[in-house]
């Protein structure tokens, strides 16, 4: 297993972790992954996985690093507060080694969210402080919100196909030393990627190389600097084909190949826009993620 750094924290990742989003596989397949070196295990408060995690790391919490989120409905000081103790319980733990804001709230000030999470880190319940889905323009507003702690890393979608985090988000997380952690690296599904890939470039890769289509696609999202991986797998051989993912390293001309042929979409400045002010306009109704 290949390990990333965490920012410049000198905390030390797994290249491609456990995720555990739309997760129904029960405690064997997480404990496989665990043996196997995958010791960043991700979750969150409205994926309904807390509990199920809780048993899997138990007898072996202290060699993990066990991310959740707190979702935007609950951005206030206070609700962060009991939505971290909410998540304790269920992962039967007495700290969080990340804990991320699921997405931007825009209905809520950020200065009364972050003032929150560096009160649990300043409690020990909390070691580091993460975001996920946030772009460039909402990266920064939290920036500038913090005080006393930094943010460590940012939880996007990034894969083969959909690459719009290459138009300046990637950049400015690497510069910022804004660790990436990719969800879904197969696309939900690796036949997304397939069908994106009309002369076969991938499987053609993966057989030169002996290795699997998906250990393929997952190597391509962690060959880039500061990007970890968190498939998620239901079963006990799919957590150890991604496993071992990071065990090799993509040539120059492969990884090429992989970005040219197979067709992606990146989403622009205008589409980020749209998108945040139909999140606004949604959370200002009461709906909140």
């Amino acid at each position: 297993m290949d390990y990333k750094y965490l920012s410049d924290t000198g905390v030390q990742l797994p290249a491609s972790g456990l995720g555990t989003w739309k997760y129904t596989g029960g405690i064997e397949p997480l404990r496989t992954g665990i043996a196997l070196g995958a010791t960043f295990i991700d979750t969150a408060e409205s994926y309904g996985t807390e509990e199920v995690v809780g048993r899997a790391i138990q007898g072996k919490r202290k060699a993990l690093f066990l991310a959740t989120k707190v979702s935007p409905r609950h951005f206030r000081h206070a609700h962060v507060m009991t939505s971290a103790e909410a998540s304790l319980r269920q992962l039967n733990t007495d700290y969080i080694d990340l804990y991320q804001l699921h997405w931007p709230n825009y209905t809520i000030p950020i200065d009364e969210t972050v003032g929150a999470m560096e009160q649990l880190v300043d409690s020990g319940k909390v070691r580091f402080i993460g975001v996920s889905n946030f772009h460039v323009r909402d990266l920064r507003n939290a920036q500038k919100a913090m005080t006393r702690h930094k943010i460590v890393a940012n939880q996007v979608r990034y894969n083969l196909i959909d690459r719009s985090i290459e138009l300046g988000l990637l950049e400015y997380c690497q510069q910022q030393s804004i660790t990436v952690i990719a969800h879904s690296p197969l696309a939900t599904g690796l036949s997304n990627i397939m069908a994106r890939d009309p002369d076969g470039v991938l499987e053609k890769i993966a057989k030169h190389r002996s290795k699997s289509a998906a250990q393929v696609a997952l190597n391509w999202c962690i060959s880039k600097p500061g990007v970890v991986t968190i498939p998620k797998s239901n079963s006990v051989e799919h957590v150890k084909e991604n496993c071992a993912a990071a065990d090799f390293q993509l040539s120059g001309e492969e990884l090429q190949l992989l970005e040219t042929k197979i067709r992606c979409n990146r989403r622009g400045p205008v589409e980020v826009v749209m998108r945040r002010m139909a999140r606004h306009a949604l959370q200002l109704m009461g709906r909140n993620q």
